[in-house]
């Protein structure tokens, strides 16, 4: 592509798709393209394929702020947001700005020309596309590789070993001994799926994980959207549930030990009398990982049917016919799925330079949470860890279209966040879950306070991003020896 763009989108997921609509809405001069590593749209929703797939948030936050999520069902399937997010794209007229199979290897950004130049490989052939901004919407984990332990004697497990990152089609689980390892939303949702067939689940678990039952449906919700136009059932719906789950949050962090009563004791409720509630009663304080979601209570009610159980141990070592434990119990398996994460990386794995000098994230701030000091017209989506992902995606997508606006209104061609003199070199996640703290040296670092700080409260960042001054007098701004500025027609 000779011609440069006015933004360069990296990823045609939840975040790509719906930063490419917040450009049509906001900015619609900007001409735009997506560039997509997959042979399809999607991202995670087009990934992911295991059993029983399904958001763990509720669709009325996960979903876009612009259109409204028309389902019954809150809490969706896999297949239900993969569509929602094709129409999403359909309605748009998305689609036609999108290269598939088009993987991003490199960028490099140009003082002199303001642009970026960035190279991918498409088909085997290596192509470049130039562009004013990138947008990168790459997500936050590996596509390529998940994680996995090296378990001792795996090799020597004479039946089938599966990622749920990469679900063989030809699976077929019905009458046989299923071990999940892992304690994750992953695994919870997995078991209850495949305990509807299989001969036994089990799910092994180094320690507890907070879960949380919730139907499925949200009859407020559905209440609402029967007397109410679609699009104002939807904010109010979307309004109600930011407000309560940043007020759970927060009163969970403040009365910790409150909190964690609160939530075995429903557990308990779930579970009755007989389950052994050891086996959820976490060694943490709540949100120091991530909750799971139960939609219907479904896992609970594979536990309490005995159709499913919940071993609390190490593995000390594989057989041939399934794992033996470090208390010396012996869990017999046809069938191991291996839920023990993601493996983390940034900005797609993209090798970025600024003028010939390479640029490590890891050794940079985040300023208002989406951009990086030193690096020009660049920005990137990282969602929310205690809430919906697409809340925080949609305001750093209406972010991004106002300081596009204010650059061409002013003549800009590059806005770079300087160096974040005197603020501390902080880690970018406080959560303690093993994939982010395996991550920690490979992520950018916040600061003490704004703009350097990375919030995890949707009314703070809405001050910041939606309502913030461009100008702050943080962002630098400036104009190029030979740039040809952002599109001056639509």
């Amino acid at each position: 592509m000779s011609d440069a763009i006015d933004v360069l989108i990296v990823g045609a997921g939840l975040s790509g798709i719906g930063m490419a609509c917040h450009l049509k809405r906001r900015a619609p001069w900007a001409r735009y393209a997506i560039l997509e590593a997959r042979a399809d749209m999607g991202g995670t929703w087009d990934l992911f394929r295991y059993p029983g797939v399904r958001s763990d948030s509720d669709m009325f936050t996960l979903g876009y702020a612009f259109r409204p999520w028309a389902e019954a069902k809150a809490i969706a399937d896999g297949p239900s947001i993969l569509s929602y997010i094709k129409q999403t794209a359909e309605q748009n007229d998305v689609r036609q700005h999108i290269r598939l199979a088009t993987k991003v290897l490199a960028a490099s950004w140009d003082s002199k020309t303001a642009q970026w130049l960035v190279e991918a490989e498409c088909g085997g052939e290596r192509v470049r596309y130039t562009a004013r901004f990138l947008m990168m919407c790459a997500g936050y984990y590996s596509y390529a590789k998940g994680h996995v332990p090296d378990f001792p004697g795996l090799e020597s497990f004479a039946g089938r070993v599966v990622h749920p990152q990469f679900w063989p089609g030809d699976l077929d689980y019905s009458g046989r001994r299923v071990l999940v390892i892992g304690s994750g939303a992953t695994a919870v949702t997995i078991v209850p799926e495949m305990a509807k067939t299989a001969a036994s689940v089990t799910m092994l678990q180094r320690s507890p994980t907070y879960m949380v039952a919730r139907p499925s449906e949200d009859a407020l919700a559905n209440a609402l959207r029967a007397k109410l136009p679609p699009r104002l059932a939807y904010a109010l719906t979307r309004l109600r549930n930011v407000a309560l789950s940043m007020y759970f949050y927060r009163r969970a962090r403040k009365y910790p030990e409150a909190a964690k009563q609160r939530l075995i004791g429903m557990a308990r409720g779930e579970l009755g009398e007989e389950v052994d509630l050891a086996d959820f009663t976490p060694r943490y304080a709540p949100w120091d990982q991530r909750l799971c979601l139960v939609p219907d209570a479904d896992f609970f009610q594979a536990v309490r049917d005995k159709r499913a159980r919940v071993v609390t141990d190490e593995i000390d070592a594989f057989t041939s016919g399934g794992v033996q434990t470090k208390s010396g119990r012996t869990l017999e398996a046809d069938i191991v799925v291996v839920a023990t994460g993601l493996q983390l990386n940034l900005l797609g794995d993209v090798a970025f330079d600024v003028d010939g000098q390479r640029v490590d994230f890891a050794e940079r701030r985040v300023y208002k949470g989406c951009m990086y000091e030193g690096a020009p017209n660049l920005a990137s989506v990282f969602g929310y860890t205690n809430s919906s992902w697409t809340l925080k995606a949609d305001l750093i997508a209406g972010y991004v279209c106002r300081l596009l606006n204010f650059m061409r209104k002013r003549g800009f061609a590059a806005a770079t966040p300087p160096a974040a003199a005197g603020e501390p070199a902080l880690p970018f996640m406080n959560l303690t879950s093993g994939y982010v703290q395996r991550a920690l040296d490979k992520l950018p670092k916040q600061g003490a306070k704004a703009p350097w700080r990375v919030y995890q409260n949707y009314a703070k960042d809405v001050e910041l991003l939606r309502f913030g001054r461009i100008n702050d007098g943080v962002m630098r701004f400036a104009r190029a020896e030979s740039a040809v500025g952002f599109s001056a027609v639509g």
